[in-house]
């Protein structure tokens, strides 16, 4: 974990997939660190802090995990799913007491926040997209795959798997979208020899073939979330 200055207030960021960002404001010039991979990580934003509006240049999924606060004005309670396509402006993103601790999760690297509106000139019109969906706790003790995001015809979707001890689940979308992560919100995930539980973040490739991964004794609950294909 490493702290992360964010507009005056402290972040702890724990790294999952690639490069979490250096800065948490964007720095003229700094796309030279691009190197188009992947960027996920795990957030935690302070209590009463608050993030302003702004955008990214990159898709990216937003996982809230622990804490409480808002997003705009709706309740950012565990566990709720966000998608914001680049140049998506969103927020703020509101802590209460507590604190708030999500996953932001990019279809690739991104090159830093870019708050609006002092930074509206860099927005590209015309691809903006968003969603923001509430996880039932209900959802999580109910055997199945359950919708999210309905699938879109660019690949998008989102989904929430919950599997019985023991068994297995197949992962088999990958080469309908843009690559995909896999977050373990509840039991645990058996792949390849490993045992991943609570909070574990996995990113498929949209060339992956098809695999398998088993729940343990306790279940699997798992998150899918597909990006669309890149332009």
């Amino acid at each position: 974990a490493r702290d992360v200055g964010v507009t005056g207030q402290v972040y702890r960021l724990w790294e999952f997939v690639g490069r979490a960002p250096v800065r948490g404001t964007y720095v003229e010039g700094n796309e030279a660190n691009d190197n188009a991979l992947p960027q996920g990580f795990l957030v935690q934003q302070p209590p009463g802090s608050i993030t302003r509006p702004h955008f990214h240049e990159t898709n990216q999924f937003q996982v809230f995990v622990g804490g409480g606060g808002h997003f705009g004005k709706r309740p950012a309670a565990p566990l709720t799913v966000q998608y914001a396509s680049g140049h998506t402006p969103y927020g703020p993103i509101s802590a209460n007491e507590e604190g708030l601790l999500y996953y932001t999760l990019r279809q690739r690297w991104d090159p830093g926040a870019k708050y609006m509106p002092a930074m509206r000139d860099r927005l590209v019109r015309g691809r903006q997209r968003q969603h923001l969906v509430p996880v039932d706790s209900t959802l999580l003790q109910s055997t199945g795959t359950h919708t999210l995001i309905a699938p879109h015809e660019d690949g998008l979707a989102a989904s929430l798997s919950v599997v019985e001890p023991n068994t297995s689940l197949t992962l088999d979308s990958f080469d309908e979208g843009g690559g995909q992560y896999h977050i373990v919100v509840g039991g645990t995930m058996l792949f390849e020899g490993e045992a991943y539980g609570l909070r574990a973040c996995q990113f498929a490739d949209p060339d992956c073939a098809p695999y398998s991964v088993q729940a343990g004794a306790d279940g699997l609950s798992l998150l899918v979330l597909r990006f669309p294909f890149l332009n």
